[in-house]
């Protein structure tokens, strides 16, 4: 799962979609089929990693204002190829929001056609998207990840 880059309440609490109206916890745990949303921290990372599921995001260091994603300038793309090199078991790809999506797979370049890739709705409560909606397109996650 690649996400753009993480927001003001994320890098405060120092989690991956720490800020508590981001559905990201809900969405993945309700494909997954794992209490991510009523898990510490801790346990949820380590329910990710029983579930072979890793979290990283496409940008490293960039310059915004706020959270949002349309305030992201002078991007600096994460070693997308380095990670996929240490990941050799790895075949699906999914982006977290269009941002991601967009950047990633442009970063990834011809890599990408040896994955699958996921562009899916973005957890973020800044996108209003009904959960419901988000959660359809989301479980293609459990139908990719068990075709491979």
């Amino acid at each position: 799962m690649l996400g753009s880059f993480p927001g003001v309440a994320s890098l405060l609490a120092q989690q991956y979609y720490g800020h508590p109206r981001n559905q990201f916890w809900r969405l993945l745990g309700q494909t997954l089929d794992l209490p991510l949303a009523e898990c510490a921290y801790p346990d949820r990372l380590a329910l990710l990693r029983s579930a072979r599921v890793g979290l990283w995001d496409v940008i490293t260091t960039t310059q915004r204002r706020g959270s949002l994603d349309s305030q992201i300038r002078a991007p600096h793309g994460s070693d997308l190829s380095g990670l996929l090199g240490q990941l050799p078991e790895l075949r699906v790809i999914a982006f977290n929001g269009g941002t991601a999506a967009r950047l990633g797979i442009r970063h990834l370049g011809l890599l990408a056609v040896n994955y699958r890739i996921m562009a899916l709705p973005s957890s973020s409560p800044a996108y209003t998207l009904p959960f419901d909606d988000k959660l359809v397109a989301w479980r293609e996650i459990a139908v990719q990840l068990n075709d491979g």
